[in-house]
């Protein structure tokens, strides 16, 4: 994994000043990035504060247009950043950046997801923290100042995304919200003792706190009385919007329609797999509903309470770095460091956060448990821990931040790829299965409950956003929203509330969840590219040479990545 120095090039020059333009533009992305200087600092969300983000894009293409690339990591970079940066311009230029309201991943919840990456060891963090807060409701104010700019231009969200939005901002807004919490929690007694200094930094807390309750609330009050009522019923974004958003988190250009039928195909093929695992669990001719009934109920199989759940994520994923490093991947000795952590939130979603640049902050995995679930199902979740650990996210993203001697920051810290990311650690789920760390059939049947729900959402996604036929079996016709929602009841083995989550997900983040399935398959085809050109020169297939070499170009579009390992 370690590689001799490489001597930094004009065009990595380049990328370095790019990433410092973009931690003084985005500071949330520099606090993402673990990048220091910005945690007191909030983004401008105005219609300004887009526009000058664009031009640094266009100024920063400007320069590479007048370099020549020196080595093939060169090559890499400028294949990555124009297809980043010119596809980030494609979305400015069409106002996406203007309208951007969902129920996932919009400045709702970034702006209060933000905190749980701020350090918070000392009594500079938590100063920190509380500009941060007191800064909430101008970017807030920037925000509505953005989305009335699009709405005048007929760019509204549809109303079902500006629904999910305003419970979330009422949530944040009122006593119970997590802004409270967080500023009177353990993590604050813990570094502020009772000095004059420390009480002002108190004080400034719980000022901050407030005005981001009551930032919410104006937030909440605008999208209920002035965006709701000009948003559109219809949930679909239709053929232009769609294909502009499934390149951009691809990182590719896919055939949506064979995309739409692969998916249908993939679909069926994993039913018949999971089929024949209950027949293993069950007897045979049981039915997967029979074998996920017996599997939850194999006490065995159950962990009880957040700090057990905590305690086996962290075992499961402690002993898969284990048996993998030095094996399938050498592992880089800061990478070795998971840790696992309950997430302050409930929405059910299991997600991963990068280290620090300085690995002051290590790569968390996080686990937002809803409220009310006590008893959890590992059989389920191993794949999940696999997923979001290692060989999945944490070893993907730790090898790009490690890879210094190698990489620009702007390859290592700003560069992320939805399919290349999300695909990676889908096939790593895959990987594992075929390594032999799922032979297991409970955890198996785990692994391919979780592969049915990206096929799943690849049918209902792309055929819903693109009026796209949809089969007898669901209806017959076109694809729409209430349609998908038996079907999706049908394929994701899980409580109805998060199946009703992502199916709101899926309707206001156009592009994105297909990323997962569809970007598992490019690398699946570039990995098997690889394994036919070796043959063709009589040389065996070095899986684990392959994986250390397509990692160590860190996360970019998979038609880069194509390009790189041809």
């Amino acid at each position: 994994m370690t590689s001799p120095t490489r001597t930094p090039t004009a065009i990595d020059a380049v990328a370095d000043d790019y990433v410092t333009r973009i931690a003084e533009l985005d500071p949330m992305a520099a606090t993402g990035m673990g990048l220091p200087g910005h945690d007191h600092e909030l983004t401008d969300l105005s219609p300004a504060g887009h526009d000058a983000r664009a031009q640094a894009g266009r100024e920063v293409l400007a320069k590479l247009d007048g370099l020549e690339p020196a080595d093939d990591v060169d090559r890499v970079t400028l294949s990555a950043m124009r297809e980043r940066i010119g596809l980030e311009l494609e979305l400015h230029e069409a106002g996406e950046d203007l309208r951007n309201l969902d129920n996932i991943e919009s400045p709702v919840q970034q702006l209060r997801d933000v905190f749980d990456m701020m350090p918070t060891g000392s009594v500079e963090a938590w100063e920190n923290i509380a500009a941060r807060l007191n800064g909430l409701p101008g970017a807030i104010d920037g925000y509505i100042e953005s989305l009335t700019a699009a709405a005048a231009r007929g760019d509204v969200a549809a109303v079902r995304q500006v629904r999910e939005a305003l419970g979330q901002a009422r949530e944040l807004a009122g006593g119970s919200s997590f802004f409270t919490s967080f500023v009177q929690g353990p993590e604050v007694d813990a570094v502020l003792d009772e000095s004059a200094s420390c009480s002002l930094v108190r004080k400034d807390l719980e000022h901050g706190a407030a005005a981001a309750r009551a930032a919410y609330g104006k937030l909440a009050d605008f999208l209920e009385r002035d965006l709701a009522p000009r948003a559109p019923e219809a949930d679909a974004v239709g053929r232009d919007r769609y294909a502009l958003w499934s390149r951009y988190f691809l990182g590719a250009t896919v055939d949506l329609e064979e995309t739409y039928q692969w998916g249908l195909e993939e679909l069926a093929r994993i039913v018949a797999e999971q089929e024949e695992v209950a027949a293993q669990i069950v007897g045979p001719g049981a039915t997967v509903e029979q074998a996920v009934a017996a599997l939850d109920a194999d006490p065995a199989r159950k962990v009880l309470g957040t700090d057990a759940l905590k305690a086996w994520m962290q075992e499961t994923s402690d002993a898969a770095i284990t048996a993998l490093d030095g094996t399938h991947f050498d592992i880089p000795e800061p990478v070795l460091d998971l840790e696992c952590m309950i997430a302050p939130t409930h929405s059910g979603v299991i997600y991963y956060t990068p280290p620090s640049d300085d690995w002051a902050r290590p790569g968390r995995m996080w686990w937002a448990v809803p409220e009310g679930v006590t008893e959890f199902n590992t059989w389920r979740e191993k794949t999940t821990v696999f997923h979001e650990g290692v060989p999945g996210h944490h070893l993907q993203c730790g090898q790009a931040v490690f890879a210094r001697d190698t990489l620009n920051s702007w390859r290592r810290l700003a560069c992320w790829v939805s399919g290349h990311g999300e695909g990676w650690a889908l096939y790593a789920e895959r990987l594992m299965a075929d390594l032999g760390y799922m032979d297991d059939p409970g955890d198996r049947l785990g692994m391919l409950d979780a592969q049915r729900l990206r096929a799943a959402r690849v049918v209902f996604d792309i055929g819903v956003h693109l009026g796209l036929p949809a089969p007898e079996q669901w209806g017959g016709g076109t694809w729409t929203a209430e349609k998908g929602w038996p079907f999706l009841l049908a394929n994701v083995n899980m409580a109805e509330e998060f199946v009703r989550f992502e199916f709101n997900r899926y309707l206001g983040w156009p592009g994105q969840a297909p990323s997962y399935k569809v970007g598992q398959r490019l690398w699946e085809q570039t990995r098997d590219a690889a394994r036919t050109a070796a043959a063709s020169r009589g040389e065996e297939f070095d899986a684990k040479a392959f994986h250390a070499r397509a990692l160590n170009l860190g996360s970019v579009g998979l038609d880069t990545l194509r390009e790189a390992l041809a």
